[in-house]
């Protein structure tokens, strides 16, 4: 119930839970329960999209979707807390990743939400690959509100001037767009997630390519220029 009650007090009060992050009250707990939170609605959403191809890809989706976020965070977690180090923030490494982790678990709230959206078109559709954009478009849209939640808890986590706060902004939008490479290419990197139809389970798929590329080839197939396999 406490990881409900945090997930409330993001989307209804955000202000407020931003503040308590300011003043340190009660991180650890919050840090954990959006761990947890994110956890098992990332590991729900995977489960839905996996079970487009099998049962063994559905489990196999359920775990690695929280992985990927997660390692993600691992790897660029350092790079925001010595970036706002260098222009003159106060903000411990552990506010740092509350932040980001609300930003996780705003992600993961959205796609869950998306879910019944999902299940409806892997009912009433067989189009792989329009499955699978539809999906990077959720994901897509889902991340950019959960780094809009970011954006706006630095803003009201920093302490300092006016010139450190507007250099800080510039830092996170460029953060930002490392994070969406770094998680773009750890997924191309973790694949597969749906399963491609016709070929056996594989928990993953050998490296070759990269995921932009995969991506406007797939738009390609829809609009009949070409298939992707």
């Amino acid at each position: 119930m406490k990881n409900l009650t945090i997930i409330e007090t993001i989307l209804r009060d955000r202000q407020r839970f931003f503040h308590e992050i300011r003043d340190g009250n009660g991180l650890a707990e919050k840090m954990r329960a959006m761990l947890i939170s994110s956890i098992v609605f990332f590991a729900l959403y995977g489960a839905v999209i996996g079970s487009t191809h099998s049962l063994w890809q559905a489990l196999s989706s359920a775990v690695k979707l929280p992985l990927l976020f997660l390692a993600t965070l691992i790897i660029c977690a350092p790079t925001l807390y010595f970036f706002n180090l260098i222009f003159g923030s106060n903000q411990s490494l552990s506010q740092n990743v509350a932040l980001i982790l609300t930003a996780i678990t705003v992600t993961s709230v959205l796609l869950l939400s998306f879910s019944p959206i999902v299940l409806f078109f892997l009912l009433t559709t067989s189009h792989y690959q329009f499955f699978k954009l539809l999906n990077v478009a959720l994901f897509a849209i889902s991340g950019t509100i959960g780094v809009i939640f970011l954006s706006q808890g630095m803003r009201l986590v920093s302490f300092a001037g006016k010139e450190g706060a507007a250099a800080r902004r510039n830092i996170v939008r460029l953060w930002i767009l490392v994070y969406a490479f770094v998680g773009s290419q750890m997924a191309w990197t973790m694949r597969p997630f749906f399963g491609a139809p016709g070929l056996p389970f594989e928990l993953f798929r050998q490296l070759g390519g990269n995921f932009y590329a995969n991506i406007f080839a797939s738009i390609g197939e829809i609009l009949g220029f070409f298939t992707v396999r």
